[in-house]
């Protein structure tokens, strides 16, 4: 059986968990209230941060998902992904729309990636 590794590990979950050389990344949300292209940049910030953390990197992202209050920021937010996302080595990703935690969070990314 393989070991399980939990990284920041809180009372309702985990920031990222660690499996069989696979990273599940928690959903990641910037700073509230701040605009999409700035909660963009601070969720990919973050996503490249746990994924250091987890022996992984960005090349290694295997799926995204990414959830908009709005799709009307979604050339916004691809705007700051494109210019993020590794050429050559682009994930499998769902963009949709939906009601975040709070109405101050507009862009929230989920990852799911190999280890290195």
């Amino acid at each position: 059986m393989s070991d399980i590794k939990r990284i920041e590990t809180g009372a309702r979950m985990s920031q990222a968990v660690v499996h069989n050389g696979t990273v599940y990344l928690a959903g990641q949300v910037g700073k509230p209230g701040a605009s999409v292209t700035e909660q963009t940049r601070e969720v990919l910030a973050q996503i490249d941060r746990l994924l250091a953390e987890c022996g992984s990197d960005k090349t290694r992202i295997l799926s995204a998902q990414i959830w908009l209050a709005s799709m009307g920021d979604f050339a916004e937010m691809n705007a700051v992904w494109d210019g993020w996302a590794p050429q050559g080595h682009t994930p499998a990703r769902a963009t949709g729309e939906s009601a975040l935690a709070t109405p101050d969070y507009k862009v929230e990314i989920i990852v799911v990636a190999a280890q290195n």
